[in-house]
């Protein structure tokens, strides 16, 4: 007798006639049927969106739409649930598809391969925050529930041989209802794919299954070979050689700090206070994003080439700005208080605040973003020769807000006090929002305050520019990290200021007049990589002088 594929133990439920079992198909049909019905109003809100109900052609078209989704559910299920691992796959397959449906649903978010790779490099303190009431509630309904059912019913047993038959079969058929249903709307269906490819990044849990897949298929990939080299012709400019005093180039990388809510740039409130004080502070207006996560930008942004000629496996495996500066004899060092440096620090001096834990500054896994700043003075005062120094902050990443700035910088009342922002009033997330950044603008000014002290000793530079921006609930938008092309302009337009000492300024013969001037016109992430490499004076082929923002406002051009 063949064994079973199909199999239930005696501890699986109380029924003994296992004949009397639950053919697999019912159970994949009834979890498709699920997840039609519960984990696609993102995708449907997104696929009929100016189709007027009152149309028959509007219902026939969704109709269509949910007998595909119901068989290509079916195929996805059929071929990855079998034997003794079909209750286990199954469960889990249950528990992704709820908790992508609350995140699609609460934040608006697509589950690209951009998105995962996100996601999949979250640290635990993020990922803690985002596990909200509302997310528990969900996956107790939408799989814990179904997965308690699943283990209850007791499933018919079936021999190898009519197992795999009549799975055949049935993958089969469900096959044809997918292609039937294709067919039978082709030509809207294929407007709306060449129109809106991402919506197909709402269809779950394929969107899950999809975006890993891809993601480990390339980081296996990259991981195969190591990044490869770049500006092996790096060395100093005659200004680095000839510098008498030691200069340092702090560059600080904000997180989801989004233009539109920056004093500097006219925003209602004044987030900026202390920056606005600073003499010599130059403020750009228009500064777009390389991407809509840190996964993305962060590397972008470090590239010789970044979102104008955007190539993610190109950037992803190859050195960045920090590796070209130290291939040149400058000291680099990336401080970080968020998720890491996502390669760009690879095989470079770096610090974690977390671990050296700061008095007062951390808790819970977490840190304030003056941590950042422990240690500097003393750094200043050993400083030699042109040195980088990056910090990475975790600025205003959300959901919770109110996490992210001390009591003392609450000025705008009420503020958001929760993890789910679902559970707040508009006004109460702007107001936690706009306080982080009141405390991102007291760090920087910290920042250059510490600098200012050590003028006589050591020139000095700050470019803070952020990652990315953040919707605040939008359009019924929250977070970030929206595919670019549909992507919010408020996910895209981030603050960005430069300052420099006196020293640096007669040193690098800057013209601040021209740079502010120059702060009016469009920028981007794109020339950061290019503007570092000019202003710490590197030599190399890959310096494109069209890219550097201080160009045209030296003068004496490098």
């Amino acid at each position: 007798m063949l064994r079973s594929l199909d199999t239930a133990t005696d501890t699986d439920t109380p029924f003994r006639d296992r004949s009397a079992g639950v053919p697999t198909e019912w159970v994949l049909l009834a979890v498709s049927l699920l997840w039609a019905l519960t984990c696609h109003a993102p995708f449907f809100s997104a696929a009929l969106r100016g189709r007027e109900w009152g149309e028959s052609g509007t219902w026939a078209f969704a109709a269509a739409l949910g007998a595909g989704l119901l068989a290509l559910n079916f195929v996805v299920l059929a071929l990855l649930c079998h034997g003794r691992l079909f209750k286990p796959v199954l469960a889990l397959l249950l528990v992704v598809a709820a908790g992508a449906t609350h995140f699609m649903q609460t934040f608006g978010v697509y589950l690209d391969p951009s998105m995962l790779r996100n996601a999949l490099r979250t640290d635990v303190g993020e990922a803690r925050e985002l596990l909200s009431l509302g997310f528990a509630a969900r996956v107790l309904l939408q799989a814990a529930l179904p997965i308690a059912l699943l283990w209850w019913v007791p499933l018919r047993q079936r021999s190898w041989a009519r197992v795999l038959g009549l799975r055949l079969l049935w993958t089969v058929g469900g096959l044809v209802v997918l292609v039937g249903t294709v067919l039978a709307v082709f030509q809207p269906l294929a407007s709306l794919m060449r129109n809106h490819k991402e919506i197909r990044y709402l269809i779950t849990p394929t969107n899950v299954l999809w975006s890993t897949g891809s993601v480990v298929a390339q980081d296996l990939k990259g991981a195969a070979k190591p990044r490869q080299p770049i500006g092996l012709d790096a060395q100093p400019g005659p200004q680095m050689q000839t510098r008498t005093r030691p200069t340092v180039l702090v560059v600080v990388v904000g997180e989801t700090a989004r233009a539109a809510n920056w004093g500097l740039n006219g925003y209602a409130r004044q987030t900026t206070p202390a920056l606005a004080k600073i003499p010599g502070l130059v403020n750009f207006r228009q500064v777009t994003s390389c991407g809509t996560n840190t996964e993305v930008s962060v590397p972008c942004m470090f590239a010789p080439v970044g979102r104008r000629d955007y190539d993610e496996a190109a950037i992803r495996g190859s050195e960045s700005l920090l590796h070209v500066l130290h291939r040149a004899g400058v000291g680099v060092l990336w401080r970080d208080n968020q998720s890491g440096c996502k390669g760009v620090c690879e095989g470079l001096p770096s610090e974690e605040v977390l671990q050296q834990n700061p008095p007062g500054l951390c808790s819970d896994g977490r840190c304030l973003d003056e941590a950042l700043l422990h240690g500097l003075d003393e750094r200043l005062a050993q400083a030699k020769g042109t040195q980088v120094l990056v910090l990475h902050q975790l600025g205003n990443h959300g959901p919770s807000y109110f996490r992210r700035y001390p009591p003392e910088f609450a000025q705008f009342q009420p503020a958001c006090q929760h993890d789910d922002l679902r559970q707040c009033s508009p006004a109460e997330i702007v107001n936690a929002y706009d306080n982080v950044l009141r405390y991102t603008d007291h760090v920087l000014a910290s920042l250059i305050a510490r600098l200012q002290a050590r003028s006589a000793e050591v020139d000095s530079a700050v470019v803070y520019v952020s990652d990315h921006g953040e919707s605040l609930g939008e359009s019924n938008l929250f977070l970030h990290g929206l595919p670019y092309a549909i992507a919010p302009d408020v996910q895209k337009q981030v603050p960005m200021v430069m300052w420099f000492s006196e020293g640096l300024t007669r040193a690098a013969a800057l013209d601040t007049d021209c740079l502010r001037r120059r702060a009016a016109q469009p920028a981007a992430h794109d020339h950061l990589f290019h503007t570092v490499l000019g202003l710490a004076d590197v030599r190399t082929a890959l310096y494109a002088r069209e890219w550097d923002l201080l160009r045209d406002c030296r003068k004496a051009a490098p």
